[in-house]
């Protein structure tokens, strides 16, 4: 009872991670139709420059976080003003296609820079776990969590209740009605990869305080994509509820199977539940169901 406690625990709050990254991959989909496949190179890329600011250049816990933050909004910015806008109104296999680029160019660029390849961040919390009934668990995970739930709240304020939330909205939901309030949507889509960019950041800090820092964040990555299948690609919601879902199939799933089958067979969990839930149900959980006329 013990392990399938600390199963459930540890899979709710990776899950959680997991909805984040889902959530900078729908803000971008929603916004500008683009399908982010960089998005674990930039958690790799976003928690080796926290080693390096706090790790290799000694800047205070709470700075350092502040630069990351920053840079992640510069990197977000840059992609979209740079790489992305001139490729307005081209085929999406082009966008999709450049994102994929951006992967490799930023897996290149880490490697570069940061040669050794494997790191552990300093400690940013509290080193005693936590009993949780009969399970023991490292605060890594419950402060993911809650870090986590926190953000959930104030970005479902922002979009509610902020203006600029609220035309990132209804750009989603209309391009062309925004357009005709006299609303620069490029701006719009330079917001969406900039917050995407933080989204991304915050997940990898956290993904990297649990396990390191690896080129295992980039499969993260890949498995949050997962939870935006299952959620519905245009669902913020179906990002939420898909997360702690995968991540209690991985770890509940790994930590029983793995003595049956082989080692790793928790990583492959999620790509499994991608296959099933297209073949059942392509649109995902909350995804809108649009026919195309052919």
């Amino acid at each position: 009872m013990s392990m399938f406690l600390q199963f459930t625990v540890t899979g709710i709050a990776v899950g959680l991670v997991y909805s984040l990254i889902a959530l900078g991959f729908v803000m971008v989909w929603k916004s500008s139709g683009v399908a982010n496949l960089s998005m674990g190179q930039m958690l790799l890329l976003f928690a080796w420059f926290a080693y390096s600011m706090l790790a290799q250049k000694g800047i205070p816990i709470w700075l350092a976080l502040i630069l990351v933050l920053v840079f992640s909004l510069a990197v977000g910015w840059l992609m979209e003003r740079v790489i992305l806008r001139p490729l307005i109104a081209q085929p999406i296999l082009s966008l999709i296609t450049v994102t994929l680029g951006v992967s490799f160019v930023i897996t290149g660029l880490v490697s570069f820079l940061w040669p050794k390849g494997i790191a552990a961040l300093p400690r940013l919390f509290p080193q005693n776990p936590v009993h949780i009934g009969s399970a023991i668990v490292s605060q890594e995970y419950l402060w993911a969590a809650v870090i986590s739930l926190m953000l959930f709240a104030l970005l479902s304020l922002y979009f509610k209740y902020n203006r600029t939330g609220i035309v990132m909205r209804a750009t989603a939901d209309d391009q062309k009605a925004v357009q005709a309030c006299g609303i620069a949507v490029t701006k719009i889509f330079s917001r969406s990869w900039m917050l995407a960019g933080a989204l991304a950041a915050i997940s990898g800090v956290l993904m990297a305080s649990i396990g390191g820092i690896t080129f295992g964040l980039v499969d993260t990555g890949m498995r949050a994509f997962s939870v935006v299948i299952l959620g519905g690609l245009d669902s913020f919601l179906g990002a939420i509820v898909a997360g702690p879902i995968i991540g209690l199939a991985q770890m509940v799933g790994g930590g029983y199977l793995t003595p049956l089958t082989w080692p790793g067979v928790n990583d492959v969990i999620p790509f499994i539940i991608i296959i099933i839930v297209m073949f059942i149900k392509p649109f995902g959980l909350f995804g809108e169901e649009r026919i195309e006329r052919i």
